[in-house]
């Protein structure tokens, strides 16, 4: 796993509530749950907080687009694509 800049590396004991079907399934395959539910609670939290911040910043994002769009790109001529 990825370096990740908010994990502080530390663990926590937690129980959790799993479909016994799924629990097999994974099982038979090796998969370590801890590592799997870990990365799934920190993409879920992750997504939660990009989500937020995008409507805490709803109205700069679309008076920075309108700027855009009236005044194009700032440095567009120096773009090489």
């Amino acid at each position: 796993m990825k370096h990740d800049p908010i994990a502080s590396g530390k663990r926590k004991p937690l129980n959790v509530s799993v479909d016994t079907g799924i629990v097999d399934l994974a099982r038979e395959a090796g998969l370590n749950l801890s590592q799997i539910c870990e990365a799934a609670i920190s993409q879920a939290a992750r997504k939660a907080r990009d989500e937020k911040w995008k409507e805490d910043n709803r109205e700069w994002i679309a008076a920075h687009n309108d700027w855009v769009e009236q005044n194009g790109l700032p440095l567009e001529k120096y773009r090489l694509f």
